[in-house]
């Protein structure tokens, strides 16, 4: 069995403010060269090295060769949902990328799911509509949610046979509150994307709505209220 770091010693990789921009650099899942990540963090490549170095044995990322190049990427969802946990509790401060802009908060990737406004209402709609409920530090999806995401394209059984947890309660470092991580996070996130609803912005990890998708999900929350009676997110 793998021996990790102790807590301790993921606090002290973590809590390092060039390590930190790192980490947070690469939440949206894509892998970035050494050079890049130097740049974002500010600092000169032998050092970026040695931080990177830290993190890789950490178990925080990994590492694979493409030709010459080293590309790094969080080593695992895990590391992803713990960042943004701790983010959720702390203070909102300025980063390379602007966490009060109104595009940032709206939509953005955690990792593979979908983060911000967006999601946590999409989230509300998903508990008042009874396709999902709350258990424990998770959610489960309920036998009319299994129907109903199965008319989007999404398999639930499927989703249960995997390795990862199903539904995870993702604190939300913008909203805070939950929005849906885990392997169902995941594959909504892909639906919308290949549905055209939502579009990936190629330098950063802000999510914006197309025209149709603003109409489409305004008409699913608004069909999730009129089952409910909740007041319509939008």
């Amino acid at each position: 069995m793998m021996v990790g770091p102790s807590l301790y010693e993921v606090a002290a990789l973590v809590g390092e403010p060039v390590r930190l921009r790192v980490l947070v650099s690469l939440m949206g899942g894509e892998a970035r060269p050494a050079s890049e990540l130097a740049r974002i963090a500010n600092v000169s490549p032998p050092a970026a090295s040695a931080h990177l170095a830290k993190l890789v044995n950490g178990h925080l990322l990994s590492v694979e060769r493409v030709g010459r190049c080293r590309l790094y990427r969080l080593a695992s969802g895990e590391v992803a949902h713990a960042i943004e946990a701790v983010a959720a509790l702390s203070q909102p401060v300025g980063t390379d990328i602007e966490l009060a802009a109104t595009s940032w908060r709206l939509a953005r990737t955690c990792y593979d799911h979908l983060a911000g406004r967006l999601s946590v209402e999409l989230c509300d709609a998903f508990l008042a509509g009874g396709l999902l409920r709350v258990q424990e530090r998770l959610f489960d999806v309920t036998d009319k949610g299994a129907r109903w995401f199965a008319e989007q394209g999404i398999d639930i059984d499927a989703l249960r046979s995997g390795r990862r947890p199903l539904a995870r309660r993702c604190a939300d470092w913008t909203e805070l509150r939950p929005h849906v991580g885990g392997a169902l996070g995941a594959a909504l996130l892909r639906r919308l994307l290949e549905r055209r609803w939502l579009r990936q912005s190629r330098t950063s990890r802000v999510i914006s709505l197309t025209p149709e998708g603003d109409r489409a999900l305004r008409a699913v929350l608004r069909h999730l209220a009129t089952v409910t009676g909740a007041p319509a997110g939008g």
